[in-house]
């Protein structure tokens, strides 16, 4: 048997894993947190950046849904102690876990 030219790739393997060469400048205590995750993980440093990277990406689409579903259920909700709830959610998943302080009084 010959090898398989290399037009006969599926094309789900084609589409979108394309790689294109990218030339960044990061500081230098990210360039070392990268070398370090490469090391722990036995990976390259390109390889470590884009598993980095994508990680990175993949956070940021599931804090955008997380923030959609908080708004949607803020804006749905009648009774009003729920609407409190989903107020403080809609305003953690804006500014964050941290966003809403605790008052003691309550």
């Amino acid at each position: 048997m010959g090898r398989m030219p290399s037009g006969t790739r599926p094309a789900s393997r084609r589409r979108g894993r394309r790689a294109i060469r990218q030339s960044v400048t990061i500081p230098a205590s990210l360039a070392a947190d990268v070398r370090r995750v490469a090391k722990e993980r036995r990976l390259t440093l390109s390889r470590a950046l884009v598993t980095l990277a994508e990680r990175g990406v993949q956070a940021e689409a599931d804090a955008r849904k997380n923030l959609q579903a908080a708004y949607r259920r803020f804006m749905s909700e009648t009774e009003a102690a729920r609407k409190d709830q989903a107020g403080r959610d809609l305003v953690r998943a804006i500014f964050g876990k941290d966003a809403i302080a605790q008052d003691p009084v309550l």
